[in-house]
C-alpha cells in the first residue's frame, strides 16, 4: 500500500507571528511545517522547541526548522510572515519599501520549489504585499490571498461580544476594504445569534467599536512597546489555512484581487471569499449603501496610493 503523503505547509518568517501560526498548524495535526527565517539558528530553535512539545500535546506532524528554500519544495500552501514588524508610532504603511524587498525575495524563492501552492500573505502594509507576491509568484490571482480581513473581522467580533455581553461564538461580523485605518467595518450585516446588531447596541456604541476596530493593531503596538500582535494574527492565518487545506469551503473576507468587482479593476482589497481547495473559488458581492459603498472606494484608493509607490 502506497503511504500517505502529508500535507505541507511552509511559513516564511520565525517571528512570533510565524513561529506562533506554525505552532496552531502543527498542533492542529493538519499539516507539517517546514519554520524558514534568514537568521541562522532562529528557525532551527524553534522549530526544536515546537517539535519536542509534540509528546505532550500529542500531536505527529513533523516540524522543520531551516534557512534552506530547498526544504520548503512542494508545500501545499506558503504563509508569508516576514519583514519588519510596526514600531509605535508607525503605521502599517511605513514599512512599505523594506517589507516588499523581502516578500519579493522570499516569494520568488519558495514558489519556483513549489509552483502548485497557495500563497497566503501576512506581511504589512497587507493588501499592497499582495501585489508584490502575485508578481514574485507569476501564480493566478486566485492562489494568492492576503489574510487581513479575517483578523480584522475578529477584532471587530470581540469588541461586539464584549460590549453587548454575549458569547464571541454568536457574533457574525465582517469588515471590507485594506488592512489599515480606512477598513470598513459594516454594523448593518452583523449579527448576534441572527439578530440584527442595532438590536442591543445603540449607534454611538457601535460607531466606538468601528473606530476601536480601525486601529486595532496599533492599539496593541502601543501597549507592547516593542513588537505588534502575534496571538490573534496567528490564529486568523489558521483559519484560512485550514479551509484551504480542508476545502471547507469558507466564507471569510480576505484580500482578494478585484477586477470589476465593487467597481473596482486590479487592486487587492479584503471582500468577503469562499475559500478552499484551490484558493479563492468565489468573490462575494454585497450591497452596499451609498455611505458604505464611498468608505470602500476611498479605503481602495489608499491601497493603491501603496500600489503606486512601490
Amino acid at each position: 500500500m502506497a503511504a500517505l503523503q502529508r500535507r505541507k505547509v511552509t511559513v516564511i518568517g520565525a517571528g512570533n507571528v510565524g513561529a506562533t501560526t506554525a505552532q496552531r498548524i502543527a498542533e492542529s495535526g493538519l499539516a507539517d511545517v517546514v519554520l524558514i527565517d534568514i537568521v541562522e539558528g532562529l528557525p532551527q530553535g524553534k522549530g526544536l522547541d515546537l517539535a519536542e512539545a509534540a509528546p505532550v500535546v500529542g500531536h505527529d506532524a513533523r516540524i522543520v526548522g531551516t534557512n534552506n528554500y530547498d526544504d520548503t519544495a512542494n508545500s501545499d500552501v506558503i504563509v508569508v510572515t516576514s519583514g519588519i514588524a510596526r514600531k509605535p508610532g508607525m503605521s502599517r504603511d511605513d514599512l512599505l519599501n523594506t517589507n516588499a524587498g523581502i516578500v519579493r525575495s522570499v516569494v520568488t524563492e519558495s514558489a519556483k520549489r513549489s509552483p502548485d501552492a497557495i500563497i497566503v500573505v501576512v506581511t504589512n502594509p497587507l493588501d499592497a504585499m499582495c501585489h508584490v507576491a502575485l508578481k514574485a509568484s507569476g501564480f493566478p490571482k486566485h492562489r494568492v490571498i492576503g489574510m487581513a480581513g479575517t483578523l480584522d473581522s475578529a477584532r471587530y467580533r470581540t469588541f461586539i461580544a464584549a460590549e453587548a455581553g454575549v458569547s464571541v461564538e454568536d457574533v457574525r461580523a465582517f469588515v471590507l476594504g485594506g488592512h489599515g485605518d480606512t477598513m470598513v467595518p459594516l454594523p448593518r450585516y452583523s449579527s448576534i445569534g441572527g439578530i440584527p446588531l442595532p438590536e442591543f447596541l445603540s449607534a454611538e456604541r457601535i460607531e466606538a467599536i468601528v473606530k476601536r476596530t480601525r486601529s486595532g493593531g496599533a492599539e496593541i503596538v502601543e501597549l507592547l512597546k516593542t513588537g505588534s500582535a502575534y496571538y490573534a494574527p496567528a490564529a486568523a492565518t489558521f483559519e484560512v489555512v485550514e479551509s484551504i487545506l480542508l476545502d471547507r469551503r469558507r466564507l471569510i473576507p480576505c484580500a482578494a484581487l478585484l477586477e470589476g468587482e465593487y467597481g473596482i479593476s486590479g487592486l487587492y482589497v479584503g471582500v468577503p471569499i469562499v475559500l478552499g481547495a484551490s484558493g479563492i473559488e468565489k468573490i462575494v458581492e454585497i450591497t452596499l449603501t451609498v455611505d458604505e459603498a464611498a468608505a470602500f472606494r476611498r479605503s481602495a484608493d489608499a491601497v493603491k496610493e501603496l500600489v503606486d509607490l512601490l
